[in-house]
Parts: C-alpha cells; sequence; structure tokens
C-alpha cells in the first residue's frame, strides 16, 4: 500500500509538472505579436544621475559631504514576454569606474557591476506607442575600491528596489525607439577597517535613449 501510494504521489507530482510547463507554454506563443517574437534586446545610452547623499561622518557633524560623480555609461537589455502584456527585462552594462569625493574634493575611485532584474506591465502590447511600467531588484558588485589611501572601504554588495517607467515606438515591424526611466535605490557603508564611519546613498535615477528589436 506504501509503494502503490509513492508511486501515485509520484505519477501526480509528474502530471502536475507537465501541466504547469503546458500552461507556462501557452502565454508565451500568445506573446508573439505579429509575428515580432517574444525576445527583444535594446541598446540604449544610460546617464546616472547620483543622489549625493551621504550620512555625517563619525555621526558628527554636516552630511553629505561624501559624494559620487555623475556619468554617463553604455545599456544593454533583454527583455522576454511571457505574454502581451508581462515582460522581464535584465539590464545590464560593463563595469564602471566612479570618483568618490569628500567635500568636493576627489579622494578616490571604486568600480562597481550593476544589473538590475525588471517585471514589466505593457499597457498597448500592439500599438505604435507602447508604454511600460515595471517593479524589481538591483544587485549592485563593488569592487576595486582605493579611497584615501585605501584607508577606506566599502560593501563588497549593494542590494535594493528599483522602479521604472518607459515607452517603446515602433519604427518598423521589428525595430524599435526607447526611452526609459528608472529610480534604483542604491547604498553603501563607509568603512575604515571594522568602524562604519559614514553611510553613503547614491539612488540613482536613471535616463536611457535607445533603440530595440524584437524577434
Amino acid at each position: 500500500m506504501n509503494k502503490l501510494s509513492l508511486r501515485t504521489r509520484v505519477t501526480c507530482t509528474a502530471f502536475a509538472a507537465c501541466a504547469l510547463l503546458g500552461a507556462s507554454a501557452t502565454p508565451a506563443v500568445a506573446a508573439d505579436i505579429d509575428g515580432q517574437g517574444n525576445w527583444m534586446v535594446r541598446l540604449r545610452g544610460t546617464y546616472l544621475d547620483m543622489s549625493k547623499s551621504s550620512a555625517p561622518i563619525g555621526g558628527v557633524g554636516d552630511a553629505n559631504r561624501v559624494t559620487v560623480n555623475d556619468k554617463w555609461i553604455p545599456e544593454l537589455d533583454v527583455t522576454y514576454f511571457f505574454t502581451p502584456n508581462f515582460a522581464a527585462e535584465l539590464v545590464l552594462t560593463v563595469p564602471q569606474k566612479q570618483n568618490v569625493y569628500l567635500d568636493g574634493n576627489k579622494v578616490g575611485t571604486f568600480k562597481h557591476l550593476p544589473p538590475t532584474l525588471m517585471f514589466q506591465y505593457h499597457l498597448i502590447p500592439n500599438g505604435t506607442f507602447r508604454p511600460y511600467i515595471g517593479v524589481g531588484l538591483n544587485f549592485t558588485r563593488i569592487y576595486g575600491e582605493n579611497i584615501a589611501n585605501d584607508s577606506l572601504q566599502l560593501d563588497s554588495w549593494s542590494v535594493g528596489p528599483a522602479m521604472q517607467i518607459g515607452m517603446d515606438y515602433k519604427l518598423t515591424r521589428n525595430w524599435f525607439l526607447n526611452a526609459d526611466i528608472k529610480k534604483i535605490w542604491l547604498q553603501s557603508d563607509v568603512k575604515a577597517g571594522d568602524v562604519r564611519v559614514s553611510k553613503v546613498s547614491l539612488d540613482p535615477w536613471v535616463f536611457s535613449m535607445g533603440v530595440g528589436y524584437r524577434f
């Protein structure tokens, strides 16, 4: 009886897995609008506008003395449409180098790699003008610090929420013009050894424009 029960459970689990695979496959086909395909790749120029906010050093004195520069970066993102309305977007770039300032004077640099995963809702998926909104998570790897002659360090990782609003404008069957704005919450402790001396809130606004190809 126990063997039969176990076999029954295994069989039911297998059927359930097949049903889930079938259910997930069906909307994926439905996401292919007018033969455009379920995948979309965008190449964009992106401007990082940092918030320039930091805690007082050592907990005393003025705030916002430690800041990080704004900059332009290249961006590549890959989007998969599960349905015409719902999609997931992975936002990528190459490793970036940022300057660190204390009271406006450069005191060092660090490098970071900030991939972001977004889940999107596309409001008018078959229109010429296709607006969308999204929420997700940013995962930033921080490394290569050289701040105040290596006397200060940053956290190795920062994980925070992200929000976006954007639009794709259809140029041809497969090519699109894209504009996108994101808000990313990105923070790091500034440490001297094991002692935290400040906390930097980068929290950038991310402004992007580029082209996309759907296939």
